[in-house]
């Protein structure tokens, strides 16, 4: 069974934490996958529509009174928007809280939560090959492995292999 977690909006006293997930490499890796590393940047951000607009957003994961990461959510486009319109998802967890099943969790929730605002018929998520944790994540969050897509993620001077996942409206 999952654990209880809940996803709530970006406060402004979750901007540090934002911040550190950026630029940490301790607490996220490498990556920075909406280019907003800078604090002015998130508050920017966070100023203009609080993370929630219509081309993706970010929303904290929380358990209890504990915040323990963030989802996050982009449109792809594969074809005419807004019909071919399905969104792609991301996470964060801070290590103290890994391993746990929040991650799943969250993800599960945060495609629950696309399904049921928008209209779109497919959410997405990619990790690399490397990252075992989180493709059980995503499985346990009702997403099928699709395929490898080869090479697609430069990072740390190397190219990377990205594994596909996708969860259908209705599954």
């Amino acid at each position: 069974m999952a654990p209880p977690v809940t996803l709530r909006p970006v406060a402004a006293g979750d901007l540090p934490l934002l911040e550190r997930l950026g630029t940490d490499p301790d607490l996220s890796g490498p990556l920075d996958w909406h280019g907003l590393r800078s604090p002015a940047a998130l508050r920017r951000r966070f100023d203009e529509d609080s993370w929630l607009g219509p081309d993706g957003g970010r929303l904290i994961v929380a358990a209890g009174e504990d915040t323990v990461g963030h989802v996050s959510w982009h449109a792809v486009d594969y074809g005419p928007p807004p019909a071919s319109r399905c969104w792609n998802i991301g996470i964060g967890i801070l290590p103290k809280w890994r391993r746990r099943g929040y991650g799943a969790a969250a993800q599960r929730k945060l495609a629950d939560y696309l399904f049921d605002t928008t209209t779109a018929e497919r959410v997405e998520a990619s990790t690399d090959v490397e990252n075992i944790a989180e493709q059980r994540a995503l499985e346990a969050a009702g997403f099928t492995r699709e395929g490898v897509a080869r090479r697609s993620q430069f990072r740390g001077g190397a190219w990377h292999d990205m594994v596909v996942y996708s969860r259908l409206r209705g599954e």
